[in-house]
């Protein structure tokens, strides 16, 4: 075998045809190394590609072959994988001439052997390589006494502190991140105080301490703390939950349904939701979970917190500097750590207009124009650097340094056409926008004032239709008209892209899971060849039946919470949300493992509620809950799972460790609830102690009533006034085939990098956030995927997650120290730096037209029915 591949232009001298005919192939008039070829293409260190040698050297040209053909099917459309890559096996695959006369073209047959080599022992993803180990030891201690006891431990002190301060403006969050932290300190604690005491059970010893605090340990924990933050009570972890309808049901000021505060009632709704959403995830996970190409990005945050307190590795890299770096990645965690812990304090209390740093609308601050344009709070927020606070860039959860480029990039594009769009609608007043602000959430009536849902509905808080003529037509700003429009699309087009992008993979994951329920086959299927499914395959598999006794039993539980109290509503929505979230878990998951970002089913849950059950806000309360929640649990889960898989945790102590967590934090979150009902005085009105003032309430009541009550129909329906956002349906569906079809037409690299479904996701991102929340990532992102990546691969491998750890971490620390020791008691700083951010239009919105006295904009009264 020659060691070298000589390049004279686009075409290789050696093993490659010229019919492979692609631009870029080896565009270099310099000899490199082979070793030095596929480094540079599959972003793949000296460590790894040494580690493939081995294998390479045994595999025959008959055994790659298939094993590139396959390659070819999973990754050729998949933009995580290397398209230099991808152009080479097709040179390799469509040239005959390599498998008649081998001897002619040893070069490129070694080149695809030492590929294939390395895909075999490692992950194809430089990203996973950097943070998740490819060898396992399956004697390391995992599912221990203290790991279960630091695990339950977290999971009712995560749920407690998440439901207690939900309510509260502002409200508090403790991530799962801060438990992880705080579980390493405890762990080693334990380590050194416990004795080694135990017991044996069915051949396995028990034991208080059974040595070092692992990582598999610690990992577990963090599954479990997880699972408890995202508790089904929160209006933190998602947009909708079952505690909002539990509220909007109780409280008199609402529907003032008594029976809601009921112990038993919330129980089952509760545990319904969330058993739902395992169930699906468990069922799932051979689509979700064990296929190579479902990374995860936000999983390798976590494993790179938990490597860094568990791995001694130490290797010197390069940097950009001319310098080697040989801090180990516990050290870079600890002082990243801190100098974000200390800095956050200014853009968070000290000097808020470094978060908010709107600096072109200070020039004139009640310059309408300019503020619609540049304003961070109101406006459409175009500013070259608008923000100088990390916490802004992560409001969606997708932390540059996290999501792949090419995902931050698409979602930019995305906003960046969406944003024009609502700039037209405004400055034309299309649909009377011209009287709202842009950029609002919220809904508005003919005056533009906020909408009053109680000038269209009865006692009852029933649909009134005099009421409602005599009122108004509910309005909405340019900004929300927007991301209607798209949210509609993006339903549409996750199926297109799905079926285009992904059909060879989800029918992969059919085809295992139907072999899963065969006596004669069974386990991950042998389809899933990876190393990382290989190393999984030592653990006993949890059976099919697991879960679908859980989501069984799941479903009669909220069909029995559904039925036995005056809900109003059938259980057969409770089917509803399944099917709903049957359809579109498999597709909504696939694209947030590629790409990091997650397609919600709030609104199309809350469309098609409203539609059926039209008048009636409770039962599209329901509709929304099961429609929209369980599908966002399955996706938490299955995230989860794919934590595990990582870190080879046994997926039978997985499985308990969620469903122990989850049942914890399930019972906790229920108590607190009723403790807030029934012991704080006057909760969620302005009178209610220590700002208990549930600010999420009110506005989700008035959305019940408006698309519950009012309803989509005549919304959305015919004679409607925004009847025309229908055609994001079509639109959505024929973006991905005209995106597809170019993409095979013209075979660009960068057309590769296109995601449709990213740039719908990145058009939602209004209302009330704007571009000054998702331009700054952009070159952060570029920074870290691609310079860094690109050229100092070692150094962006050892410590770009560490660094994305450490600054969520050290936000959540600084945040819970800020809140209790200065926001709970209401110490604040008023300076220039704290009060510039909220003068003229970015205090108070500014429109574009005024009314007169006792005038209303949009259809006459009467003429709307």
């Amino acid at each position: 075998m020659s060691d070298s591949i000589e390049v004279k232009g686009p075409v290789a001298s050696q093993g490659v045809s010229e019919k492979a005919g692609f631009d870029d192939y080896r565009n270099s008039d310099v000899e490199l190394p082979l070793d030095s070829q596929v480094e540079a293409d599959l972003n793949v260190t000296e460590n790894d590609l040494a580690e493939a040698k081995e294998l390479a050297s045994r595999l025959t040209l008959e055994e790659v072959r298939p094993m590139m053909e396959r390659v070819l099917v999973i990754h050729e459309n998949d933009p995580n994988f290397p398209y230099s890559i991808i152009q080479r096996i097709r040179a390799f695959l469509d040239n005959e001439a390599i498998f008649g006369n081998p001897e002619k073209h040893a070069v490129l047959i070694e080149e695809m052997k030492l590929e294939a080599a390395l895909i075999t022992v490692n992950s194809p993803y430089a990203e996973v390589r950097a943070v998740v180990d490819n060898h396992d030891d399956v004697d390391i201690p995992c599912g221990t006494i203290r790991a279960w006891t630091i695990g339950i431990g977290f999971s009712i002190l995560l749920a407690f502190i998440n439901q207690l301060f939900s309510i509260r403006q502002p409200a508090i969050t403790v991530q799962a991140n801060v438990a992880q932290l705080l579980a390493f300190p405890i762990g080693k604690a334990l380590e050194r105080l416990l004795p080694d005491v135990g017991f044996t059970l069915w051949g396995t010893r028990h034991s208080l301490n059974p040595g070092p605090f692992s990582r598999k340990e610690h990992m577990l924990i963090t599954i479990m703390a997880n699972v408890s933050w995202n508790y089904p009570y929160s209006n933190n972890s998602y947009q909708l939950t079952l505690a909002i309808v539990i509220w909007v049901q109780y409280l008199p000021a609402y529907f003032n349904q008594s029976y809601a505060g009921q112990f038993s009632y919330q129980i089952l709704i509760g545990l319904s939701t969330n058993y739902i959403g395992y169930g699906m995830a468990g069922i799932i996970r051979r689509f979700l979970v064990y296929p190579s190409y479902c990374v995860w990005p936000a999983s390798l945050v976590t494993i790179a917190l938990n490597a860094a307190f568990h791995n001694d590795k130490n290797t010197p890299v390069q940097s950009p500097f001319g310098k080697i770096f040989t801090m180990s990645r516990i050290k870079f965690f600890g002082l990243t750590f801190a100098a974000m812990f200390v800095y956050f304090w200014f853009p968070n209390y000290i000097f808020t207009a470094l978060s908010i740093f709107s600096w072109m609308s200070w020039i004139s601050p009640n310059n309408v124009n300019l503020s619609t344009i540049t304003g961070f709070n109101n406006g459409l927020g175009i500013n070259p650097w608008p923000t100088w606070d990390w916490n802004t860039l992560l409001f969606d959860n997708t932390d540059p340094l996290m999501i792949p480029f090419f995902s931050t990039f698409n979602k930019f594009v995305g906003a960046a056409i969406s944003g024009c769009v609502i700039a037209a609608f405004w400055y034309t007043n299309t649909y009377n926008t011209g009287y709202l602000p842009i950029n609002s959430n919220r809904v508005f009536d003919n005056t533009g004032a906020l909408y009053n849902v109680s000038n269209a509905v009865d006692e009852r808080g029933l649909f009134d239709p005099a009421k409602y003529e005599a009122y108004s037509f509910p309005f909405l700003a340019a900004g929300n008209i927007v991301v209607y429009l798209f949210f509609f699309a993006i339903y549409t087009a996750i199926i297109s892209y799905a079926y285009l992008y992904h059909r060879h993979e989800i029918k992969m994951g059919f085809v295992n899971l139907i072999n899963s329920l065969r006596k004669d086959k069974g386990g991950r299927g042998d389809q899933y060849e990876d190393v990382h499914n290989r190393l999984m395959a030592q653990y006993a598999e949890v059976p099919e039946w697991w879960y679908t006794i859980v989501l069984a039993v799941a479903i009669a539980l909220g069909c029995v919470g559904i039925a036995n109290w005056q809900t109003y509503t059938s259980p057969g929505v409770v089917f509803y949300g399944l099917v709903l979230c049957a359809l579109f878990v498999i597709p909504v998951g696939i694209v947030k493992a590629i790409t990091g970002i997650e397609v919600t089913l709030n609104v199309l849950a809350e469309f098609i509620g409203g539609s059926w059950v039209a008048g009636n806000a409770l039962a599209m309360n329901y509709f929304k809950s099961f429609g929209y929640v369980t599908c966002a649990h399955a996706l938490v889960f299955s995230q989860d799972l794919k934590l595990a898989h990582y870190v080879k945790i046994p997926p039978r102590q997985t499985f308990v460790a969620q469903m122990v967590g989850t049942l914890v934090s399930t019972f906790v979150s229920v108590g607190v609830l009723n403790f807030q009902i029934n012991q704080i005085p006057d909760v969620c009105t302005v009178n209610a102690p220590n700002r208990y003032t549930c600010p999420g309430i009110n506005t989700f009541f008035t959305a019940s009533v408006l698309w519950g009550t009012v309803g989509p129909v005549k919304v959305f329906g015919q004679g409607g006034m925004y009847t025309w956002l229908l055609a994001g349906f079509p639109i959505g569906f024929v973006v991905p085939i005209i995106i597809f079809y170019m993409n095979k037409r013209y075979k660009k690299t960068w057309m590769r990098q296109i995601h449709p479904v990213a740039i719908f996701y990145g058009a939602l991102s209004w209302a009330p956030y704007n571009l000054s929340y998702i331009w700054p990532a952009v070159p952060l992102a570029y920074f870290s995927w691609i310079y860094l990546k690109q050229r100092y691969l070692g150094l962006w491998s050892k410590y770009n997650f560490v660094l994305s750890a450490s600054f969520s971490s050290a936000i959540a620390v600084a945040a819970i120290i800020i809140f209790f020791s200065l926001q709970w008691t209401e110490v604040e700083l008023d300076w220039w730096g704290n009060s510039v951010t909220t003068q003229g239009c970015e205090g108070d919105a500014c429109t574009l037209f005024k009314l007169g006295e006792g005038e209303y904009f949009g259809p006459r009264i009467g003429d709307f029915h």
